[in-house]
């Protein structure tokens, strides 16, 4: 009987099977970002859309806070929400019957004066502004107490000296005052330039709450947070495919033949 030599070929251990697997997780995972990414991006427009408006601010009688031709966002809100050093938009036909930005600084029932030592005083209190012009003291117009009819607001612009608000009115039939009802919304932040929020009017806190931030901040962490998981999920398919494809041609490389 003649010697024959046999070769035979070591069957493959699978691996090639396993890079498959983990690529389709790796495309499934990638789809899934990029869904939820969709989901949060386009769920954090429409939610900014719903909760806020935008408004270019025509003047300057709300410098420095505001400055004429800035863009802000407000927040709409019922008249009823309005507190003490709020920012808002809000239209009455005896002023100019056009929508108009300035800060509550009394509410009805307040006692509003000014000025002593430059500063604006809320029922007795004197308001510390932080947010005003280092120059604003010598420029502010004084004017006489005024009460605070119930359910109206009295206004000031952040550049005292030259913003035609409740000063100016002070011979009105409402003495200046606005009602509630012609508020449209709460400014929260100036997002062109993007200055950012406002500053808290932290003077007033001693005449009673202030109001909360509105979620802008929410909003904008999840568009950045949705755009972020788009581009990583569409990334990493493409990657997850060419890994796959490497490990399995190693995988078949490493297929010996004895």
């Amino acid at each position: 009987m003649t010697g024959q030599s046999t070769t035979r070929t070591v069957p493959g251990t699978g691996g090639s099977g396993s890079a498959r697997a983990g690529g389709r997780t790796g495309q499934l995972l990638s789809n899934a970002a990029v869904a939820l990414g969709l989901l949060m991006f386009l769920g954090g427009f429409v939610w900014g859309a719903v909760v806020y408006r935008p408004y270019t601010v025509p003047t300057t009688s709300m410098a420095p806070t505001i400055d004429a031709g800035e863009r802000v966002l407000a927040q709409r809100v019922d008249g009823g929400e309005v507190r003490r050093g709020d920012v808002v938009v809000f239209t009455d036909t005896t002023w100019a019957d056009v929508p108009m930005v300035k800060r509550v600084v009394a509410v009805g029932g307040d006692k509003v004066s000014c000025c002593q030592d430059g500063r604006l005083k809320v029922n007795g209190e004197e308001i510390d502004e932080p947010y005003l012009a280092d120059d604003t003291v010598t420029g502010f117009t004084a004017f006489p107490e005024v009460t605070v009819p119930k359910g109206r607001l009295f206004l000031l612009g952040d550049e005292r000296s030259g913003s035609v608000d409740s000063t100016a009115h002070l011979t009105d039939a409402a003495g200046g005052t606005v009602s509630r009802g012609a508020v449209q919304a709460r400014v929260d932040a100036v997002v062109w330039p993007m200055d950012g929020m406002l500053t808290e009017p932290s003077g007033f806190e001693r005449l009673g709450a202030l109001s909360s931030p509105g979620p802008l901040r929410t909003v904008t962490a999840m568009v950045i947070a949705g755009a972020v998981l788009v581009l990583g999920g569409a990334a990493y398919g493409p990657f997850a495919k060419r890994a796959a494809a490497s490990r399995a041609r190693a995988s078949a490389g490493g297929t010996g033949v004895r």
